[in-house]
């Protein structure tokens, strides 16, 4: 699904006041979400979504956050959680939420470099 340029804007502009050297790059018809080199968000449909792992997924899961479903509800789970609002909204918490988010896609471009190696 389409990204609305204000909200490409406002979610690039959000975490680039709390995380280094942020980027978005078009894909899909969404949006990757980069920290450097760490692919660690995307948005689609003007929702955003942090890369998650088995560490990290329960804090979504226990505000009731849904996994990115490229495909639709019956298709493939991706390891991408839906961001809350208040999350978004609040810089303090938006810090710790998104520094997790990179150090998980920066601990599965690890694995990926090891298993090529």
């Amino acid at each position: 699904m389409p990204v609305s340029e204000n909200y490409r804007a406002f979610i690039l502009e959000q975490l680039g006041r709390v995380l280094h050297d942020v980027r978005g790059r078009r894909m899909f018809g969404g949006l990757g979400v980069y920290s450097g080199t760490t692919f660690f968000a995307l948005v689609d449909d003007d929702v955003l979504y942090f890369k998650v792992d088995d560490q990290s997924r329960p804090r979504f899961e226990e505000r009731g956050m849904r996994p990115f479903r490229p495909f639709g509800e019956e298709g493939e789970v991706m390891q991408y959680y839906e961001v809350p609002a208040d999350v978004i909204e609040d810089i303090d918490a938006l810090r710790g939420w998104g520094a997790e988010a990179v150090a998980v896609g920066r601990r599965a471009k690890a694995r990926r470099v090891k298993r090529t190696a």
